[in-house]
């Protein structure tokens, strides 16, 4: 049986709406001016700073209690089709765009006072007409660029703006010119805004990569103190301080996220798991294991494996760390026969989320090929073909390329075992040129195996000493403090 898909809180848009939220803790200041009665106003600006935050499912309870409050309210509904829009994460689902786009409608329906409003309506608007969620986000940051320009003094137009900016950025951009506009825009609201939450969120997302995450970390260290009533708040540091290796930090800040997304759950869905804890259960069991805390990685991997059902069973984030976290502690531990034995769970929806069945794949193709049965291996690369094929259907090719970095270096692994050297090397390399062409999606704190540390470690396999160190220390410039890299450019 696949997880219960848990029932969604409906809140009803009443004249007698009684605007009762959940007490959540400090979540943060924002405020955007709307012409809206003074009940709508403090449920839009919860709602906003929640959004801020990428608490979408609580937003939208503010913004429909908001819309409760003054029918005449366009902005509460731009708010609850914000709500179903992620820009970061990914495209809006199925049932997220037909809410979204419902709100979006009921946003124009009711209008505002102000030309201002109306442009941010307009943009949302905009992105639900969008048969393309790429098209539609490229639209989309072109509207938020003139709300911008037509309010110089409006502080979230610039914020959104700079959001939308993120939303539209190429993996393939090794400039990162569109991250580097956008926190220009974050830097230039910062003196005026050094408390608001998305501020400091946004410049995280900004400089999440590599070459540019020093330049985070000043934002990463204040984000969590804005609003540590949020999960993803609390966790957000902890993309920085796992680009730089700060292993200590980045442990903290997922406990902290955990336990709060946990208790979160626990009150409101007793018995799920929430996608926010296993998204921190991911970033915790990577820090772990780069720290050699196997035991403390192990418990955590029971925990995810007791679960049956997730507040949110369509969230790519939760579905990721459940295949994830089983590969990674296999494969980080190079206990091959444990992650070649790895099974696929049946009752979750995976072609829903492909590319996450992938990570279980991948682990049993490389567990497999390096401990020598090789059917299992041949199998999962496979399977993982096929994954890649399903994917490119949907035009999805950021996705398809991470799984054809994991189909190569399951397929060098194998032509490995089979002595056919030269060829497992040419697989092993393209696999980690294309990875190294593109970027991590923030949904993981690295690879379940970097492509290049494999390479680093055939070569080590083939006496190529000299070549194996050399290749460690790349994956150590990009990954900084990995504990396999450091072991392999050591010897």
């Amino acid at each position: 049986m696949r997880f219960a898909l848990v029932a969604a809180i409906l809140f009803s848009v009443s004249a007698d709406h009684d605007h009762a939220h959940h007490d959540l803790g400090n979540i943060g200041k924002a405020h955007i001016e709307t012409s809206c009665n003074a009940a709508a106003q403090k449920d839009i600006d919860r709602g906003l700073a929640l959004i801020h935050s990428f608490w979408y499912a609580e937003a939208e309870k503010a913004f429909r209690s908001a819309a409760a409050a003054d029918a005449e309210c366009g902005m509460a509904w731009w708010g609850a089709a914000m709500s179903n829009l992620h820009p970061i994460w990914a495209p809006p689902t199925a049932d997220e765009r037909k809410t979204g786009t419902a709100a979006a409608e009921k946003a124009r329906k009711a209008g505002a006072k102000t030309a201002r409003e109306l442009q941010f309506i307009d943009a949302i608007a905009t992105y639900y007409a969008a048969s393309d969620p790429k098209q539609g986000m490229a639209e989309y940051e072109k509207k938020m660029a003139e709300v911008e320009r037509a309010n110089p003094k409006d502080r979230e137009a610039a914020i959104f703006h700079a959001l939308s900016l993120l939303g539209t950025v190429s993996p393939n951009d090794k400039t990162y010119a569109k991250q580097k506009q956008a926190a220009a825009i974050l830097n230039r609201v910062l003196p005026e805004e050094p408390e608001h939450p998305g501020v400091a969120h946004y410049l995280i997302h900004s400089f999440d990569y590599p070459e540019l995450a020093e330049l985070a970390l000043p934002a990463a260290r204040v984000y969590a103190k804005l609003a540590p009533g949020s999960p993803h708040a609390l966790h957000m540091p902890s993309h920085i301080f796992t680009r730089l290796g700060l292993w200590d930090e980045s442990i903290a800040s997922n406990l902290a996220s955990a336990e709060k997304a946990h208790n979160y759950i626990t009150r409101i869905m007793p018995g799920a798991a929430s996608f926010d804890e296993l998204h921190a259960v991911d970033y915790l069991v990577y820090a772990y294991l780069q720290q050699g805390e196997t035991e403390k990685a192990r418990e955590l991997l029971e925990k995810v494996k007791r679960v049956t059902k997730i507040d949110n069973p369509t969230n790519f984030a939760g579905l990721y760390a459940i295949s994830a976290v089983p590969g990674r502690y296999a494969l980080e531990r190079r206990q091959w026969k444990e992650a070649a034995a790895l099974t696929v769970p049946s009752n979750i929806a995976w072609e829903k989320v492909p590319y996450a069945e992938a990570n279980i794949h991948f682990a049993r193709a490389i567990g497999a090929a390096r401990s020598g049965d090789l059917a299992i291996a041949r199998d999962a690369v496979a399977r993982l073909a096929a994954i890649r094929q399903s994917l490119l259907d949907q035009k999805n090719s950021y996705w398809a390329d991470q799984v054809e970095i994991q189909r190569l270096g399951g397929a060098a692994w194998i032509a490995h075992a089979e002595k056919n050297d030269d060829e497992a090397l040419k697989l092993m390399r393209a696999a980690a040129d294309l990875e190294a062409s593109t970027e991590k999606h923030p949904v993981t704190p690295g690879a379940i195996i970097p492509a290049r540390e494999l390479l680093a470690e055939m070569l080590v396999e083939l006496g190529k000493g000299d070549e194996a160190i050399a290749e460690a220390q790349r994956v150590l410039r990009d990954a900084p403090n990995r504990l396999n890299a450091k072991r392999l450019a050591e010897k």
